[in-house]
């Protein structure tokens, strides 16, 4: 994990954003084969089956205390709720109105982190980039667009979780989420495994739900638990705002979908937030360790040399 500190977190978050519009390309296949409960219990089966395999978190969890464990547990479940209520509102109402509902509460996430006249200024052109962006329409059914509040309430609880399991003591950010994500496997199956039943013996499907899976769970989740280590919240919950001004630049290069003269301007409106931010990007706890042959002091005291090591 060295190496991965030399890093900056903000091109972590930007592999995230990158990937989470990835996912949703294996999805349109899968929407075919199952209904949205299904491609949600299969997107979180299969990142469970390869974190499983990858981190093996049973082995660590024994050395959480309780509050350790509680808190991988109710991250778990906000996983497996927030995926399903996301894949039933996006069966129901356009994936740009969700996404801007989505971007709400994580609005208020970022506010409570301004400090200064120039947060403020990020925050707001942010949020207007992101309204050009998404252009919000909010017709739709009343348990759709229930769903997509739903769903954006979730993400923003999946943040202020995910921060807090980032900076877990007694195990690493990424053992964290694979034990959670198994959580979420458990919590999920009664909900929605019975949808997937019909994917099971597609390989086609299967496939696609792999592809969901660690397009969606494993890379962008690991990522953003790599950015969640060294930054505040607030910038963390700011830079959110790249999401959909990524959806645009997947759009353009992958699809050939040329942005609006709206959308163009919302994407200048969060990257110009986004630049202009200042936050203090959190290092990694360190401890002290003493190097045999104390120094000594002026006053005649013997004084401990020490250098810094990862914990």
């Amino acid at each position: 994990m060295v190496a991965a500190t030399r890093i900056p977190p903000q091109a972590y978050f930007v592999v995230s954003a990158v990937f989470h519009y990835l996912g949703p390309a294996f999805a349109v296949l899968l929407f075919a084969r199952a209904d949205a409960l299904g491609v949600a219990w299969l997107r979180i089966a299969t990142a469970a089956a390869i974190f499983a395999l990858w981190r093996r978190p049973w082995r660590l969890l024994a050395q959480l205390d309780g509050d350790g464990r509680r808190l991988l547990l109710a991250w778990g479940a906000v996983l497996a709720v927030m995926n399903a209520c996301f894949y039933l509102a996006i069966d129901r109402l356009p994936l740009a109105t969700v996404a801007a509902i989505e971007f709400l509460p994580v609005i208020a996430l970022a506010a409570f982190g301004v400090r200064s006249a120039c947060n403020a200024a990020a925050l707001v052109l942010a949020t207007l980039g992101v309204y050009l962006l998404t252009g919000p329409r909010f017709a739709g059914e009343a348990v759709a667009v229930a769903l997509a509040f739903a769903n954006a309430g979730l993400f923003a609880l999946y943040i202020v979780l995910g921060h807090r399991v980032s900076r877990l003591h007694g195990m690493g950010g990424i053992d964290g989420l694979a034990g959670s994500m198994l959580v979420a496997a458990v919590v999920a199956t009664p909900m929605a495994g019975w949808a997937a039943v019909p994917a099971l013996l597609d390989p086609a499907a299967l496939a696609a739900g792999a592809g969901v899976g660690i397009a969606s769970s494993v890379i962008p989740y690991v990522c953003d638990q790599l950015a969640m280590a060294r930054l505040a919240r607030a910038t963390y919950a700011l830079l959110v705002a790249l999401l959909p001004a990524t959806a645009t630049v997947v759009g353009i290069v992958v699809l050939a979908q040329l942005p609006s003269l709206a959308e163009s301007a919302g994407v200048a409106l969060v990257v110009t937030g986004v630049a202009l931010h200042r936050g203090e990007a959190r290092a990694p706890r360190r401890r002290a360790l003493v190097v045999p042959g104390a120094a000594v002091s002026q006053r005649g005291r013997p004084s401990l040399r020490c250098v810094r090591g990862s914990r």
